[in-house]
């Protein structure tokens, strides 16, 4: 048994099932977090690109090796140890320790635990422990730069941080290696970046049924603190909520463009727009603003941070607009009369019909045992969002994204577009290569166009929802490209080699991710609003 193997079982952070909910998003592998006495600045952002796909990639066993072997080397010299007396007293040779202190071998479980006991700890103590001080931690935040892809090609040699190098050396050293990730990134940060993010963010949603636990009970503490009891959270407990954590609300007309909502943290004022046109409602973004604060975020590192930030304010904004007891009451109810309906949700709490879509993921699976998929698609076809734990499959790209990808033109997402009544829901069964599901659609308009809204499940769960009924059927055989991706061979015949469209590509597919440490965002415009609002 190898000790990466029990490692893993010692310590939560590498199962990412275990991981608390509020970090499940979070990259947390950086050396300041090891030491937050010594943050007296929030912390600095490091933008998103290519060192966020190798982050993914990476062979973390050989990180926690990095980090093992400076535990074991701090220990030994507390002891007074030398490499041949340790070896000794553990039975192995020094040259045997002195690769495992530099973190190019992994030790045996029955080597570690002598090793543990030669140095006066236990094991789960030397796995788990944090790097002793700040020299330790830049001392394996050097030899991880170094190790990694980026460095190596770059065909310089390595410097080994021994105990002669000064800890003022390290840290230029180590200034230096962000700054060249900074500096990659800022060359890399494409949409391709984006959509590795999302398909990874994606997995992790999947991988928990879109359900988090420690979110939900935040959301009950602060309900609590309100007085919340039923039915539609109303704006006056919004704005007790408010109060409790100490947020002033002002309203105002010159709110930065590129922004819902800007919260000043030195004066706790939460600053939002009077605009009834927005198509945002007012609650949730108030929500969202007071959601970070109580999640504790600060300034994303990466783009997956970023969205991972976004996942998680939007969820607790949502369990708060539609608690989990309440709801999960009102689904039970539905589901013992075989009558579950999105709208009757929506309706019930007052939230758009996406809301409701979105929180009935979140509900499903965990507390009715329904597995369930959610689409939001534009008119055109496209993949705007979606999420699936039902095995449903959704076109990819070769990276795994689905984001701006054509949906099968016979799924419900698509079919609800043609059908005349826009009042009631559109219920349909497909039949695909993955099984038949029943879903439900509507199509909603906002200021990006029309989009149908779509929540499916597989056939055998269709029998607890209204609409379940419906005769409409119809076949996808997608992937399959002769499904509806190619031509009618009819037309083809006719038309091929005649036809020369003009395509519609948004500019946004080919530029950039925005720079900066919230994408999109004008930084500069928001201190300007702030530096305004502040001396009134």
């Amino acid at each position: 048994m190898q000790v990466t193997e029990f490692f893993r079982r010692v310590d939560p952070k590498y199962s990412g099932t275990d991981w608390k909910d509020r970090q499940f998003f979070a990259n947390n592998e950086e050396v300041a977090k090891n030491f937050p006495s010594e943050r007296s600045q929030p912390r600095e952002h490091r933008p998103w690109g290519a060192a966020e796909a190798a982050e993914l990639a990476a062979d973390d066993d050989a990180l926690d090796l990095i980090s093992l072997g400076k535990q074991i080397r701090h220990l030994r010299k507390q002891s007074e140890l030398s490499l041949d007396e340790l070896g000794e007293a553990v039975g192995t040779a020094p040259s045997q320790l002195s690769l495992i202190e530099n973190g190019k071998k992994e030790p045996k479980l029955s080597l570690l635990r002598s090793l543990a006991r030669a140095l006066g700890v236990s094991s789960d103590e030397l796995l788990g422990a944090k790097p002793p001080n700040r020299r330790v931690a830049l001392e394996i935040e050097l030899e991880r730069a170094q190790r990694g892809k980026q460095y190596r090609d770059l065909g310089l040699p390595s410097v080994k941080p021994s105990s002669r190098i000064p800890t003022e050396f390290l840290e230029a050293l180590v200034g230096l290696h962000r700054e060249l990730e900074h500096q990659v990134n800022l060359h890399t940060a494409t949409p391709e970046e984006a959509r590795r993010a999302n398909t990874e963010l994606r997995r992790r949603m999947r991988e928990k049924d879109n359900y988090f636990g420690d979110i939900e009970a935040e959301a009950r503490q602060l309900l609590g603190h309100v007085g919340y009891r039923s039915g539609p959270l109303s704006q006056h407990q919004i704005s007790d909520l408010a109060s409790y954590l100490r947020f002033s609300l002002h309203h105002v007309d010159d709110l930065p463009h590129s922004t819902r909502s800007v919260t000043d943290l030195r004066n706790r004022r939460i600053y939002l727009t009077p605009n009834k046109d927005s198509s945002h409602d007012p609650r949730t973004v108030l929500l969202q603003a007071l959601a970070s604060h109580v999640l504790q975020h600060e300034v994303p590192r990466t783009y997956l941070e970023f969205l991972g930030q976004r996942v998680a304010t939007n969820y607790l904004a949502a369990a708060l607009l539609i608690p989990e007891a309440s709801a999960v009451k009102f689904l039970r109810k539905a589901m013992d009369e075989k009558e579950i309906a999105i709208e009757d949700l929506r309706d019930l709490f007052a939230v758009s019909y996406e809301a409701a879509a979105h929180r009935f993921t979140n509900l499903a699976t965990r507390h009715l045992d329904i597995r369930t998929h959610f689409q939001k698609v534009h008119k055109s076809g496209i993949i705007f969002k979606a999420y699936e734990n039902d095995d449903v499959t959704f076109p990819a790209d070769p990276t795994g994204a689905i984001e701006g990808q054509p949906v099968c033109r016979y799924w419900t997402s698509r079919e609800v577009f043609d059908v005349p009544d826009k009042f009631n829901a559109f219920n349909q069964y497909t039949d695909t290569p993955s099984g038949t599901y029943w879903c439900t659609a509507r199509t909603e308009r906002g200021p990006d166009g029309e989009f149908s809204l779509s929540i499916g499940v597989p056939y055998e769960s269709a029998k607890w929802f209204r609409g379940k009924e419906t005769t409409a059927r119809s076949i996808s055989r997608c992937p399959d490209p002769d499904c509806c991706r190619n031509p009618p061979s009819a037309l083809a015949e006719t038309w091929a080699g005649h036809a020369w469209p003009t395509a519609r590509a948004a500019s946004s597919q080919f530029a950039a991710m925005p720079m900066g440490s919230f994408p999109g965002v004008d930084e500069t415009e928001v201190y300007q609003f702030l530096e305004r609002h502040s001396l009134r």
